[in-house]
């Protein structure tokens, strides 16, 4: 039977930054990963000649003093492996409430001036929220507010001004699709946080630092198997993990590994399902009172001609549709999906990577779509009407984008479209869930990397706030916790 010091269960984002850390700091670390490649989320890959991006469009940038990523990735041996590259604005918001387009820089100091140029009316909230933005970012620790909601504190900020809050928030199924359930103080760790360093998104793609990472670990002498899947987490007769089974995706090969510690780079749920029945469901009930996080769907689009040929005008543009007069109903878009498109469209965040040095190839130029969805909008049909009623989605989405920039829709050649359901299925996330848990208000100090089991330990978006930077944050505290004196 082998024997290492940590096996890593998953190599996404967490797990890989974790195991990068703990490898480099002399444990022996055995990586687990069930897909053809490392990343999970964190990855990019090609279907045909159009270029997938596997992540959202834009992190913080690591380098500034008080990002969140910044001491993990450092430890990690990989804040300098890739290429942080700007966005050169946190987003465009078009649509909703607002008479005219607004963008909002990726600056501190310049957002507030744009904002204060743009909604003269909001002075004195626009003043009281960079300060709090400023201060939290700062100090993301210190007390207050942790049971207002993004609602709440808008409307006490901004009244009926339903323009400005869209223009501070419209980025936001980033964390959430709903405000009244959005907790303000991990929206504005994260939007602080944005203002604060900038927008930055990894060059040639996210899979560039998940590859990294899963170099690093490989250099300290650690290693990564993929196409193998852990089939039970084992326990001693103290109730303390002790290590796990893992076989070739056929169920084939068992094998046995000792290890002191095991890391889940996974949702609890699925952690429990390779638990002894008792244990797994002591896991279970320990999270019963968080719910998941909403899902996404994801439309990626090839053009033939770079976006900007039909006039869009922004790297990141978050549009709010004509139906949209109050940010809260932002939350509305979640479940449209659940029926056929009459015309009513979600909210969209898009990116066109043509529009900055985003190193992603092309021809065709893509473009990538993204909005609230939820599991329900598509579990309860069979594989011929769930791919029917997708294209019909993906068709009325285009013609909507062909609305608002006229002509592209003539010039795709390219598209893929994963929707919940394909996010369920494949990070093997309850709900498909892309966030972890539900980032709900004064849920903030329930979040550790420490499980109730004695060993296991948790390196992902269900340890912290979800995204890049609360994955890698919770990933370097998780090591932490690993490597301290038993």
């Amino acid at each position: 039977m082998a024997r290492v010091d940590v096996v890593i269960i998953g190599a996404g984002l967490g797990g890989l930054t974790a195991g990068a850390i703990l490898a480099r700091e002399g444990r022996t670390v055995l990586v687990i990963e069930r897909s053809n490649s490392v990343g999970g989320a964190a990855s990019s890959y090609k279907v045909g000649d159009l270029f997938v991006e596997g992540s959202l469009h834009a992190t913080t940038d690591p380098h500034e003093a008080h990002d969140p990523k910044l001491q993990a990735l450092i430890r990690a041996g990989v804040l300098d492996a890739v290429q942080w590259v700007p966005a050169g604005s946190l987003y465009e918001v078009r649509g909703g409430p607002l008479p005219q387009p607004f963008v909002l820089p990726d600056d501190l100091a310049a957002a507030r001036a744009a904002l204060l140029a743009g909604f003269p009316n909001a002075q004195a909230g626009l003043a009281t929220l960079f300060d709090e933005l400023d201060r939290l970012t700062a100090s993301p620790d210190q007390a207050g507010d942790e049971q207002l909601s993004l609602a709440q504190k808008l409307d006490q900020l901004f009244g009926a001004d339903e323009a400005v809050k869209c223009a501070v928030a419209g980025n936001l199924a980033y964390y959430h699709d709903d405000p009244a359930t959005l907790g303000w103080r991990q929206f504005a760790a994260a939007q602080g946080s944005y203002l604060r360093s900038g927008a930055r998104y990894v060059q040639g793609g996210s899979q560039r630092l998940s590859s990294a990472l899963a170099r690093a670990i490989k250099r300290a002498g650690s290693e990564v198997l993929i196409r193998r899947v852990v089939s039970a987490i084992t326990m001693d007769g103290n109730g303390a993990v002790s290590g796990i089974v893992h076989t070739a995706r056929d169920g084939s090969d068992p094998q046995s590994v000792d290890a002191a510690q095991v890391i889940g780079n996974a949702a609890p749920t699925a952690l429990a399902a390779m638990l002894p029945e008792d244990a797994g469901a002591r896991l279970i009930e320990s999270y019963a009172a968080q719910p998941s996080s909403i899902s996404l769907f994801a439309l990626t689009l090839g053009l033939a001609k770079p976006p900007r040929e039909f006039g869009v005008s922004a790297y990141s543009t978050q549009l709010l549709p004509d139906w949209m007069t109050r940010l809260a109903d932002y939350a509305q878009g979640t479940a449209l999906m659940a029926g056929e498109p009459a015309g009513r469209m979600p909210p969209l965040a898009i990116a066109d990577y043509a529009a900055i040095e985003s190193g992603v190839p092309a021809p065709p130029y893509v473009l990538s779509v993204v909005g609230p969805d939820q599991i329900s909008n598509w579990s309860a049909q069979d594989a011929d009407a769930y791919r029917a009623k997708r294209a019909r989605w993906q068709d009325a989405i285009v013609g909507y984008l062909d609305a608002q920039y006229p002509g592209l829709a003539a010039a795709v050649t390219h598209s893929s479209f994963n929707t919940a359901l394909s996010v369920q299925q494949y990070l093997n996330a309850p709900q498909g869930a892309v966030y972890g848990f539900a980032p709900l208000p004064g849920s903030r100090a329930e979040r550790s990397p420490r499980t109730v089991l004695p060993g296991l330990y948790l390196a992902s978006a269900y340890a912290g706030f979800g995204g890049y930077s609360g994955v890698v944050q919770s990933a370097g505290v998780c090591a932490d916790l690993v490597l301290q004196p038993r």
